[in-house]
C-alpha cells in the first residue's frame, strides 16, 4: 500500500507542471520594435513645428495574416503629463463668468496620434480604453470628483475639444504605412507650441482588433537659447522673475510717456 501511495504522488508531481503549463494563456509571437532618428529635439524661436519620423518592424508575424491586413499599428507621441483645470462659462447678468471646472489628474499636455486607419475601426471601445489609444480614449480621471457623474462627459468633451482647436491634440488616420512585408512607418507632428521636457513615442500593435504588444521611446524636446533662459528664469526664480517684470513693464510705460509727451 506504501508503494502505491509513492507511486501516486510521483505521478502527480510529473504531471502537476504540465497541467499548469497547460491553464497558462500563450503569448503572442507578435513583438514590436521601433526607432526614431533622435532623442532630443531642440526648439528655437522660429520654430514653427515638425514632423517627427518613426521606423518599427513587427516580429514573429503570422504571413496569412499579414497579407489579409490584420494587423494594425498605432503610434502616438504623449507629452509631458500634468493636471489639466476645465472651465465652463455661464452668462450671469449679461456676463460671461466662470461658474463651473473640473481638473483632471496627470493628462498629457499635448498627443499626437497616427495609425493605419481610423482608430475607432481598428478595435471597439472598450479595448480602446483599457488602453488608453486615441483621443477619444485618453484617461480623463477628475481629482477630487464627487458627484453623480452626469456632468462627467461634459467637462471630458470640452477637455478634448479645447486640446484640438489649440492644436496640441492632433491625429492623422493613415499615417502609418507599411513599406515592406513587416517594416511601417509612421509621422507625428509637434506643435508650434510644443510643451517642454520628455515625450514618449508609443506604438501599439493590434491583431484583428486585438491589442498584441507596446514599444515606447523616450524623445526630450528642450527650448534653447533665450526662450530658454526666461523659461528657466520662470520657474526656478518665480519672485525674482515677477518684480522683474513688474519693474520692465513700469519702466518701459515711464519711457513711453517721455518720448511721447506733448509740451
Amino acid at each position: 500500500m506504501r508503494a502505491l501511495d509513492l507511486l501516486l504522488l510521483l505521478f502527480v508531481s510529473l504531471v502537476s507542471p504540465a497541467a499548469a503549463q497547460e491553464d497558462r494563456p500563450a503569448e503572442a509571437p507578435e513583438k514590436l520594435e521601433i526607432g526614431i532618428s533622435t532623442d532630443e529635439i531642440a526648439i528655437s524661436s522660429d520654430f514653427r513645428g515638425a514632423d517627427l519620423t518613426i521606423f518599427g518592424a513587427i516580429e514573429g508575424y503570422d504571413p496569412a495574416l499579414l497579407a489579409q491586413r490584420k494587423y494594425d499599428i498605432v503610434v502616438a507621441l504623449e507629452g509631458p503629463k500634468d493636471n489639466n483645470t476645465v472651465r465652463i462659462k455661464e452668462r450671469v447678468f449679461g456676463i460671461w463668468v466662470n461658474r463651473r471646472s473640473m481638473t483632471f489628474e496627470l493628462v498629457p499636455e499635448s498627443y499626437s496620434l497616427s495609425s493605419t486607419r481610423d482608430v475607432e475601426t481598428i478595435a471597439d471601445p472598450a479595448m480602446l480604453n483599457g488602453v488608453g489609444v486615441g483621443i477619444q480614449h485618453i484617461r480623463l480621471t477628475p481629482v477630487g470628483f464627487v458627484g453623480d457623474g452626469s456632468n462627467l462627459t461634459e467637462f471630458r468633451d470640452a477637455f478634448r475639444r479645447l486640446k484640438e482647436s489649440g492644436g496640441f491634440y492632433q491625429r492623422d488616420p493613415g499615417g502609418v504605412q507599411f513599406i515592406s512585408a513587416s517594416l511601417f512607418k509612421a509621422t507625428v507632428k509637434l506643435p508650434a507650441n510644443v510643451p517642454n521636457g520628455t515625450h514618449i513615442v508609443r506604438a501599439h500593435l493590434f491583431r484583428d482588433g486585438v491589442f498584441i504588444s507596446e514599444k515606447a521611446l523616450p524623445l526630450r524636446v528642450m527650448k534653447t537659447g533665450i526662450e530658454q533662459m526666461i523659461s528657466t528664469a520662470a520657474y526656478d526664480h518665480s519672485l525674482a522673475y515677477g518684480a522683474f517684470s513688474v519693474f520692465l513693464a513700469a519702466l518701459t510705460g515711464w519711457l513711453a510717456s517721455v518720448v511721447f509727451r506733448k509740451d
